[in-house]
């Protein structure tokens, strides 16, 4: 967590609280610029369905009616995208079905490439009848940065302070409410969320069920029992609940303290660092110097988010593999994976841009001399890059793009692909 922090800077510190919203005239981001964060649609949600190949998805998106009855809503992640999981860097891979997140979004950039459904740019004001309410279907749909609810409140210095506990076969219910972490809220709002035997309690190294809780006499096995406003970070899904009860959350997971919060972070940052490694660092190109006979030299900024680590991995002077990816972060150039036609070449510069990065931007540039650029790596066109002490694999088929294509039925494959008989 800490090295994140130190590589976005400042730029996570105005995001805003959880019921921040955007109100301003309908935003669309454009090429090779970072769009301004206050410029993001705020909305809230179920992962219902991820398409990680093409970094997308849908949520149920929360509005004012009976969450049951929203219908999923599609969104993709921008090239530049920011996905946190558990207070860490994650891909939409990592993140469970059900899980609730907290979206920042725009416009599609181009519509005429929306890997989702273009909608009518005031859609988020309209009501969807049928007692879903209004909000649910922003156009909107086009994410900057998605983040669970242990990761959102950790940034906004929140914590679920827990009030009442009412339990019965290893299941039951919670009243809580979402606070500042400093001092208390008398205004925050109470709700009741259920948890139920599958709920995972974080202490310290350990990782307790229900019935470790009732066994060691920390929650009784029936009845209703007094938290006393203990604090706590709460991981929340949904699931249908009983007795008509339209909009009611479920806790998955409850962190005691902060070294089982931290633990969570370590192993997930983990995951994404390796992962990372094998699909190499998105960026995007600045400029291109062309030389003779296929020479270049080019400068990018790599996309934010990650751990400290992976951006300490670029280094002057050292070798790298540079590839040309769509926006989808696939790889769009090689037969048999990335390294198959990326360009090589050498780091002459790593450079830390001066001021704040927009969130997006890791805030860093490097620049990339190759003796052979290929089509791809252009002006405007974002690229992954490998440091060569990172290893080099073959990615599954689904990741790349084998003749680097622009056509939409590759990219977001449709219903074509498959055989008729």
């Amino acid at each position: 967590m800490k090295h994140f922090l130190l590589v976005l800077g400042s730029s996570f510190l105005g995001l805003g609280a959880c019921t921040a919203s955007a109100e301003d005239a309908p935003f669309r981001p454009e090429a090779g610029k970072f769009p301004p964060l206050d410029k993001a649609h705020t909305y809230r949600g179920e992962l219902v369905f991820v398409d990680h190949a093409t970094r997308r998805g849908s949520l149920r998106v929360q509005g004012s009616g009976m969450f049951f009855r929203n219908d999923p809503h599609p969104f993709a992640m921008l090239p530049y995208g920011i996905v946190r999981y558990h207070g860490a860097p994650a891909d939409l891979r990592d993140i469970p079905l059900g899980t609730v997140l907290h979206v920042r979004a725009y416009l599609p950039p181009d519509p005429k490439t929306s890997a989702v459904p273009v909608l009518p740019v005031n859609n988020k004001t309209l009501d969807a009848n049928h007692n879903r309410g209004a909000g649910i279907l922003p156009a909107e749909n086009h994410v900057l940065f998605l983040e669970d609810e242990p990761s959102h409140c950790q940034r906004e210095g929140l914590v679920w302070k827990l009030k009442d506990l009412d339990i019965k076969n290893n299941e039951g219910m919670i009243i809580a409410s979402c606070e500042p972490k400093q001092g208390g809220d008398n205004k925050a709002a109470e709700e009741k969320l259920t948890f139920d035997a599958a709920t995972r309690v974080w202490r310290g190294k350990e990782v307790l069920g229900i019935e470790e809780l009732i066994a060691e006499g920390t929650w009784p096995a029936e009845g209703k029992k007094s938290l006393s406003g203990q604090a706590v970070q709460l991981g929340i899904t949904w699931k249908p609940t009983p007795d008509g009860i339209f909009t009611r959350f479920h806790i998955s997971d409850i962190w005691l303290d902060d070294a089982s919060m931290q633990r969570s972070a370590h192993h997930q940052a983990e995951t994404h660092k390796a992962f990372i490694r094998s699909r190499w660092m998105p960026a995007w190109i600045d400029a291109v110097e062309y030389g003779k006979f296929g020479r270049a030299t080019i400068t990018a900024t790599l996309f934010g988010g990650m751990d400290a680590a992976l951006y300490a991995d670029f280094t002057k002077g050292s070798t790298a593999m540079m590839n040309a990816v769509e926006n989808t972060l696939k790889h769009t150039h090689g037969a048999y994976g990335p390294g198959h036609m990326a360009s090589r070449g050498t780091l002459q510069e790593v450079i830390k841009t001066p001021g704040e990065a927009p969130l997006g931007s890791s805030g860093i540039q490097v620049r990339f001399e190759t003796d052979l650029i290929i089509e791809g790596i252009r002006p405007g066109r974002t690229v992954r890059v490998r440091p060569n002490i990172w290893p080099l694999v073959n990615v599954p088929r689904e990741e790349y793009l084998s003749d680097g294509s622009t056509s939409i039925d590759e990219r977001f494959p449709s219903p074509s692909i498959f055989t008729k008989y």
